[in-house]
């Protein structure tokens, strides 16, 4: 008993990895296509779940809610702390600060 017990725990546990990987790199994609819009250069190696809980989507469904915090740069020298929410794998909401933009 103690031992099925311990091998579902160790399924869940690799499951849940493997979906936070999986969702990392979809957050990773949608914070370079928001920095893309706003003419900003994504650091990507910043991009860190910053929490998660679970969700209900539009039918009503549980999900994993998940807060994702990451850094842009306009020119290379300054930083702006951004966010977005995943609810499973659909963008929720996003926040990327104001900024100076360079006159062309």
């Amino acid at each position: 008993m103690f031992e099925t017990l311990l091998l579902i725990l160790l399924i869940i546990a690799a499951w849940f990895w493997q979906d936070s990987i999986a969702k990392r790199e979809i957050a990773i994609q949608f914070g370079r296509e928001l920095a893309n819009r706003c003419q900003l250069q994504l650091l990507d190696e910043t991009v860190a779940c910053n929490m998660i809980r679970l969700g209900r989507d539009c039918r009503g469904h549980a999900q994993l809610l998940r807060l994702y915090e990451f850094e842009v740069s306009a020119n290379g020298a300054d930083r702006m702390q951004c966010n977005l929410q995943l609810l499973g794998k659909q963008l929720q909401t996003w926040h990327i600060p104001p900024y100076a933009q360079p006159i062309q």
